[in-house]
């Protein structure tokens, strides 16, 4: 797999832009006169439209995705090594929260107005829910990047050996020193928070920006 973005460019340069950095030095009165006057005479507006096509041209976004056969022998365990990065620096980076459903938190992070704002008013806990779900997916992608993970559900040691019957088939038989256990509801409990981790990262999906 070979992936490739640039970094997006802002190509527009706007004439207020121009006549605030190059003619006055200055911040200005977007509705000042001679403002509107050295856009219309000089016809700047314009003049910035193609300098936008201009830089569009030799800046333009680079996109370039390669798939090789191998990516998708085990998908889930490509995608993992690429997401689970992504979710940590957007956790370092982020400068915003989106909405998060109650039910997608512990009780203690939910929002508990009965009455939501109608200017959309935030309560003192609207980023912690979302470091919350955050937190979820990182732990679960984390754990799902780990080979071995179920591993801690197994103690004890393996003693068992083949015996031949007399029908002339096989029996497993465990041995005296056979002490081997599964921890079922330790393994249970373990998958059903990767599980609720992946439901998270698929239900916020649109909201993962910075």
């Amino acid at each position: 797999m070979k992936i490739y973005f640039n970094k997006p460019k802002d190509n527009w340069i706007s004439p207020y832009t121009i006549i605030e950095k190059i003619i006055f030095w200055r911040e200005i009165n977007y509705d000042e006169p001679l403002v509107e006057n050295i856009i219309k005479y000089t016809h700047l507006d314009f003049f910035c439209s193609i300098l936008f096509d201009i830089r569009q041209f030799f800046n333009r976004d680079i996109r370039y995705v390669k798939i090789d056969k191998w990516d998708t022998w085990s998908m889930d365990s490509t995608l993992t090594r690429i997401i689970l990065p992504m979710l940590k620096q957007l956790k370092k980076d982020k400068h915003g929260a989106p909405h998060v459903d109650n039910e997608d938190v512990p009780a203690n992070l939910r929002d508990k107005r009965r009455v939501l704002p109608k200017n959309g008013e935030t309560d003192k806990n609207w980023f912690k829910r979302w470091d919350h779900v955050l937190n979820e997916m990182i732990w679960s992608f984390t754990e799902l990047n780990k080979p071995d993970w179920a591993d801690q559900f197994w103690t004890g040691k393996i003693d068992h050996k083949w015996i031949k019957k007399d029908d002339g088939n096989y029996e497993l038989k465990k041995g005296p020193k056979h002490t081997l256990k599964f921890d079922k509801k330790g393994h249970a409990k373990h998958w059903a928070r990767i599980q609720n981790g992946l439901r998270l990262f698929g239900k916020y999906y649109t909201a993962l920006w910075d």
